[in-house]
């Protein structure tokens, strides 16, 4: 029984066709569509364990599955360029019974390194796609991820130089019998330095920091607006789970998923989005602010600092007021977002959600 993917279903790179008849496989991809998350975790692990590299290669991977987009999420562990061999051969010389070795030049080395890690993620997306049988995946993230030493410092670093998000229905149109990897890798719009033997760090365009202890499980709240509903005058935490329900369903289009974060009233994250969008996306957090006057400036300091010291590539701060000039003028140039309450109106609005805003109502409530 083969995968019905015949564009696909011939794999060029030595590293271990995927095989749908072992144990492992045959009880996951018995069960339907509806398989736990857990079990299916347990086969794609035991999948990508099964990959064939040389006994010097590092061994590992973390894997998350976000089941609401059907996305999987991928940390692999890559091989240093260090590994890699510098001699082009081993040849016996008969007459003086020696070895020599030819070396490589390092151009050559580079180029075989690039190529190499390209057909490991294009080898593991290949697993992971052709035996999907349950069609449990839309979309598959790379991140892969090096153990070397920092020349500069001596010490041991560990940075993601290749992510990618790739869509299950476009790499089956793929035929890998005939693409170069590096040019494949970057169709499918890898991201990576210029040269991946130079090991340069790059954001990955899906991390899932799945050990954050702010993260807290989320309500919806959408499907109980209506016309008559003031956002303005809401409790605070159903506004704030309100925000992230409503940017999951932006995020969700690119398989992003939105988490929101335990309540602290301090000013700090709200919300946290992480975007595999190849452009725009990464880590990107919110902050909502339910008020009824103009938002002051040191509000968007702030997110501006927090955009730092999270590490994200992007604040979006969304209010049911509005900014001042001043607002603006300090937002400019600079990776944050300011939505406005006739914004986010708009924003419910394109998700089928009718709402409204009044501030002086809002006021008036509160002070009763």
């Amino acid at each position: 029984m083969k995968p019905n993917n015949e564009a696909s279903s011939d794999c060029p790179f030595d590293f271990g066709a995927p095989s749908i008849t072992t144990k492992n496989s045959a009880a996951i991809l018995r069960l339907p569509s509806s398989a736990n998350s857990d079990d299916l975790l347990t086969f794609w692990y035991d999948l990508l364990s099964t990959l064939k590299i040389p006994d010097s290669w590092p061994e590992g991977c973390e894997i998350h599955y976000i089941p609401e987009t059907r996305t999987l999420v991928v940390d692999y562990e890559l091989p240093s360029f260090d590994l890699f061999p510098k001699a082009k051969e081993v040849k016996f010389k008969a007459s003086s019974r020696t070895l020599s070795e030819p070396p490589l030049s390092q151009a050559q080395r580079r180029s075989m390194y690039d190529n190499a890690i390209c057909q490991i993620a294009l080898a593991n997306l290949y697993k992971l796609f052709t035996v999907d049988l349950v069609d449990a995946l839309s979309a598959v993230v790379f991140n892969g991820w090096v153990t070397q030493i920092d020349k500069a410092t001596g010490r041991e670093v560990h940075p993601c130089i290749l992510s990618m998000h790739v869509e299950k229905a476009k790499f089956l149109l793929l035929n890998l019998l005939h693409v170069d990897p590096r040019s494949c890798v970057r169709n499918l719009k890898g991201v990576s330095g210029s040269a991946l033997a130079d090991a340069n760090p790059i954001q990955p365009v899906l991390s899932i920091n799945k050990d954050d202890s702010r993260f807290v499980p989320a309500y919806d709240v959408a499907q109980t607006l209506d016309q008559s509903t003031n956002i303005a005058a809401m409790d605070w935490l159903d506004f704030e789970n309100l925000i992230r329900e409503i940017f999951e369903k932006e995020f969700s289009k690119t398989g992003g998923e939105v988490k929101i974060t335990r309540a602290s009233r301090d000013g700090g994250v709200d919300a946290v989005a992480f975007d595999p969008d190849p452009i725009r996306g990464g880590k990107i957090v919110i902050q909502a602010k339910r008020y009824t006057n103009v938002v002051e400036l040191s509000a968007v300091r702030d997110l501006y600092g927090t955009v730092h010291n999270e590490g994200a590539m992007k604040g979006i701060l969304v209010t049911t007021s509005n900014f001042g000039p001043d607002a603006y003028q300090f937002a400019k140039g600079k990776p944050l977002t300011l939505i406005t309450g006739g914004e986010l109106l708009q924003l419910l609005a394109r998700h089928g959600h009718q709402a409204r805003i009044d501030l002086s109502e809002a006021r008036n409530a509160r002070l009763s």
